[in-house]
């Protein structure tokens, strides 16, 4: 297949940290999978401080809110917990990753139009371009999902393979 296109990448840690790490994507309560979570957990913390403050002037019957509001706040504290506990699992995979590229001397994209094939210090991921379900080009990155995920920085390869790279996702990832 003489129409490969093979682009060199240069490995810097902190290009691919400040894409995966962006905005508030590494915060363990503030990222998008935790955000909502760590917001009405708050809300019903601190509905059942304020019901806490005023419990003396509760009937016997209106206890049960009281009850009921903390079973809610432990339902939020458990679903946050486990939202937490993603987020920092997957903040782990991406700090290995990123100590496997550190110590790679090899990192290329070798393409053509049937087959994508990612090199690591010779331990190649080959796949079709049609097992790619999603992909994303931007001005700092480009990120591909599928059988295999890929986020390459645009600070890691020079300005013409970057487009090469852009043009050729956007054509065959659909």
């Amino acid at each position: 297949m003489n129409d490969d296109k093979i682009i060199n990448l240069q490995i810097n840690r902190k290009d691919f940290e400040e894409v995966y790490f962006s905005g508030t994507s590494g915060s363990l309560f503030f990222s998008s999978a935790t955000k909502g979570k760590t917001v009405t957990t708050l809300i019903v913390g601190l509905i059942l401080a304020i019901l806490f403050i005023f419990k003396d002037d509760f009937s016997k019957e209106k206890f049960g809110i009281l009850y009921f509001v903390s079973f809610l706040f432990l339902l939020c504290v458990i679903f946050l917990s486990v939202a937490i506990n993603k987020v920092s699992r997957w903040k782990k995979e991406v700090t290995a990753y990123l100590k496997t590229l550190e110590n790679a001397e090899i990192y290329q994209i070798k393409f053509n139009k049937k087959i994508f094939t990612v090199n690591i210090n010779n331990e190649k991921e080959t796949c079709l371009w049609t097992e790619f379900t999603s992909a994303e080009t931007g001005e700092k990155f480009i990120a591909l999902e599928g059988k295999y995920n890929y986020m390459f920085p645009q600070k890691s390869m020079n300005p013409g393979d970057y487009e090469v790279l852009k043009q050729a996702v956007k054509k065959n990832i659909k």
